[in-house]
């Protein structure tokens, strides 16, 4: 296999923008290549059981798994007739902007289950970043013991493997995706004791009109309610969980209420004994590394996330870069689909056979329609469920806050104190926050919010995200890059 290949248009991800964006490019004529870090398609919202074992996945733990079958289908018949290269099990760890478009460095993904080959350098003209996003964590004590969770990786275990991590749940943080988490694990036979959310869903009231634009939402909580009513599960409303207990494992949990500002309310703390396992999910952050890597304009969304700015066509501020899906704005599976849309034939339209400008144009309005309108229900679920302003207050100087590092909740306020420490790059060198393996995806949104006076800015957040390396690589690959290059200049000259 070359060491180097080129395409028209390069994708970044295989879920439910990147399948949308790449099945869409290959349709319009254009030479694909999408490139994922999971074994097989679907992303984290579709992740499921290895293709190769039977019975197949019936969907079943999966939310509009249709929807999954129809993109998979076309992304399928495109890979069939050569205009689609997928090379799932790899990551891209570099990319870098240059004259005639884009190239990408890949590795093996940590993530994959077997050997992934694929080519280490592949150029493009176009490039579609859709790297999706991941659950946002803070920190609370007790939280680095084993059985905690992030709430998305609960459900992307039992969706991936069959079977529960634990048997007896508490999921907590705020949100909606909390529901689909404890579902899930009432369907697989755990229990699931309570779930904790945050907010007070009258924050709903002022957006029912957004609301009510998008039925399918509304359907949707119907069917968790009544998972919720099948299998008992608790749901408390301005809850959070302040203290995870146990000694070498998950034993329990002590809740509290919070207040219409997001304080605890003295008095009301209750304990919730016989606990396993803890999720944690308060809201989600998008995969930056790559967009700001390559210069792209960001801006700090209402959920407090940085993500990518672009215009009606997911083009971001960088020539030839479009962002899609969670990256510039996470707003959920049905958005990310025609954001994915929107740009696979943006990024196509400069080297595919073009349909009638009449028939183009209307198919664009119909899509910036559909986007605008996912977009603002995204808005409304934002502002209806924020992170609670006083969490802060749950912690105690000896409570960890960096995992990587054992960085202390105390360190960090000593480093702000008296090492003027005011954002994440300055923690990061004052005292290791976002060292380690993670390189601060876990800890970087919550030492923003410490380390700054008023929350986490646009530029700490985007210290946290800015790497020239975004996964890591090996010593070997960097050698082997090293001598391509010493190839590419000696057949130049």
């Amino acid at each position: 296999m070359s060491s180097s290949q080129h395409y028209d248009v390069a994708i970044i991800g295989a879920g439910p923008a990147g399948l949308a964006a790449a099945a869409t490019a290959a349709e319009r004529g254009a030479r694909v290549v999408c490139i994922d870090a999971n074994d097989q398609p679907g992303g984290q919202f579709w992740r499921h059981r290895p293709e190769d074992t039977h019975p197949e996945d019936d969907g079943s733990l999966h939310h509009d798994w249709k929807t999954y079958l129809r993109l998979r289908a076309g992304f399928d018949a495109a890979a069939a007739v050569g205009s689609l290269c997928f090379y799932p099990g790899r990551q891209v760890w570099m990319a870098q902007r240059e004259d005639n478009g884009f190239t990408l460095r890949t590795t093996a993904s940590a993530q994959a289950g077997r050997a992934a080959p694929g080519p280490q350098t592949v150029r493009a003209t176009q490039l579609v970043v859709c790297a999706g996003g991941y659950d946002r964590q803070l920190p609370v004590p007790g939280w680095d013991l084993p059985g905690v969770m992030a709430a998305g990786g609960i459900q992307a275990f039992i969706k991936a493997n069959g079977m529960l991590p634990g048997k007896r749940f508490v999921v907590a943080g705020t949100g909606p995706f909390l529901l689909p988490v404890a579902a899930n694990i009432a369907e697989a036979g755990g229990a699931v004791a309570a779930v904790c959310e945050s907010a007070d869903l009258t924050g709903w009231f002022p957006h029912l009109a957004t609301a009510a634009r998008v039925p399918a939402k509304a359907l949707e909580g119907t069917e968790y309610a009544k998972s919720f009513l099948k299998h008992r599960i608790p749901y408390r409303t301005r809850t959070v969980v302040t203290e995870v207990l146990g000694s070498d494992r998950v034993q329990a949990v002590r809740t509290a209420k919070v207040d219409s500002h997001g304080r605890t309310v003295q008095g009301s703390e209750r304990l919730i004994e016989d606990v396993d396992a803890v999720g944690f999910g308060w809201g989600f952050t998008a995969q930056m590394e790559l967009p700001v890597a390559l210069g792209a304009e960001t801006r700090v969304d209402d959920d407090g996330s940085l993500v990518g700015v672009v215009d009606s066509q997911q083009h971001s501020s960088v020539p030839g870069l479009y962002l899609a899906g969670e990256v510039s704005g996470v707003g959920g599976a049905a958005l990310a689909v025609v954001e994915g849309v929107i740009a696979g034939r943006a990024a196509a339209a400069s080297t595919a056979a073009q349909s009638s400008a009449a028939e183009s144009s209307a198919a664009d309005v119909r899509l910036a329609r559909k986007a605008g309108t996912y977009r603002a229900f995204a808005r409304a679920m934002h502002l209806a469920h924020p992170v609670p302003a006083g969490w802060q207050d749950w912690l105690r100087p000896e409570t960890t806050v960096c995992r990587c590092e054992e960085v202390t909740a105390g360190d960090i306020a000593a480093a702000k104190e008296h090492l003027c420490a005011t954002d994440a790059r300055t923690m990061k060198s004052m005292t290791r926050t976002g060292m380690g393996w993670c390189q601060g995806k876990v800890c970087g949104f919550a030492v923003s919010c410490l380390a700054g006076t008023e929350g986490a800015s646009a530029e700490s957040l985007r210290s946290v995200a800015k790497r020239p390396v975004s996964v890591p690589v090996t010593l070997s690959e960097l050698l082997t890059l090293e001598d391509e290059q010493v190839l590419e200049t000696t057949t130049d000259h």
